[in-house]
């Protein structure tokens, strides 16, 4: 309904420079889990479940977001991936795929596996051979009759 729903999330770092930065744990009543600390420019990072390959998130202010992609996933096939506008794609030489967004208020990521890419095409030659005997053949026989 258009509510923030938080996740689970474990492994919480903070780093401020490259360097491990504190900051307080605490749990709310009735409320999930938080992290607080000092005003600066921090990164924080997580380990957190993801769904269906899709990675998403909202701020109430603008962030920059860095996702890299291991490279056993891709996101270069628009028919399978999508990727939220803003978002600059950089290849990497070990083969991971880094995504950026600039001072953003959202981000949307969708990526996908080779095993996806290959039900893709299997499903696109399915097709095409089903419109060449329901469509194709029956117009030519038809040609045919007429002459």
């Amino acid at each position: 309904m258009g509510e923030n729903v938080p996740i689970t999330v474990g492994g919480v770092t903070l780093t401020a420079n490259g360097m491990p930065a504190e900051f307080n744990h605490s749990t709310p009543w009735g409320r999930p889990h938080a992290i607080t600390f000092p005003k600066g420019n921090y990164t924080v990072s997580y380990i957190g479940p993801l769904r269906d390959n899709h990675l998403q998130g909202v701020f109430d202010k603008p962030y920059h977001v860095n996702v890299t992609i291991p490279p056993e996933f891709d996101i270069q096939n628009p028919l399978l991936a999508g990727l939220s506008s803003g978002a600059n794609v950089t290849r990497r030489g070990d083969n991971t795929t880094l995504v950026q967004w600039n001072r953003s208020y959202a981000f949307d990521l969708r990526f996908y596996d080779e095993t996806r890419e290959q039900f893709l095409y299997f499903f696109l030659q399915f097709m095409g051979i089903l419109v060449v005997v329901l469509v194709v053949i029956p117009y030519f026989l038809s040609l045919k009759r007429e002459e």
